[in-house]
């Protein structure tokens, strides 16, 4: 078996206890952003398993657009990344 050499860990634990793997980040190709697909590369990358620079790149995602999903989960956690939520969440 071969495994692809890759800067940085191939999981990480989060503070649930859950591991995320490189395998869980969403598709390159991905262009339709839920809720959970952006909750998973915010924590990919809050917790170290793949870097800003990569997720930008790879997504071909702003970082005005990356920063606003973090703010939202900080404030509000993973329902501040639902789009239908944008509205009531940022009149607080």
């Amino acid at each position: 078996m071969y495994l692809k050499k890759v800067d940085g860990p191939r999981a990480v634990t989060l503070p649930d206890g859950t591991i995320l793997t490189r395998a869980d980040l969403p598709p390159k190709e991905t262009r339709r952003w839920v809720a959970s697909r952006k909750a998973v590369l915010v924590h990919a990358v809050s917790f170290g398993l793949v870097t800003r620079a990569e997720v930008l790149d790879r997504y071909e995602l702003s970082e005005e657009e990356f920063d606003l999903w973090i703010e939202a989960v900080q404030k509000h956690g993973i329902a501040g990344l639902k789009v239908t939520a944008i509205q009531k969440y940022r009149q607080l």
